[in-house]
């Protein structure tokens, strides 16, 4: 069964298979930060998948942008020259 991660970290939003098997890996890592981690109690390796989790889905956000640049752009320009759709049933 697969079971999607989703939380907020600092406003952003990511998600991951959480039942996926770990894997070893090696990581060089600042080693202030690290002693820092260790006298802190912080599990490094979910601290790391935490920050590698949140940029994977920053890049993906910027992919979509980038993507949908023209359909936004066009949008955007439809309510500067109409306003926005359904505006006169709004209540306020």
């Amino acid at each position: 069964m697969r079971i999607v991660m989703e939380a907020l970290v600092a406003g952003e939003r990511y998600s991951f298979d959480v039942s996926a098997p770990r894997r070893a890996t090696n990581v060089s890592l600042n080693s202030d930060l690290l002693e820092q981690a260790k006298t802190l109690g912080i599990n490094v390796s979910r601290a790391c998948e935490r920050g590698l989790a949140q940029q994977i889905a920053e890049l993906r956000d910027r992919q979509w942008l980038e993507e949908n640049r023209e359909a936004i752009q066009s949008s955007n320009a439809y309510v500067e020259a109409h306003g926005l759709p359904l505006a006169k049933s709004r209540p306020y």
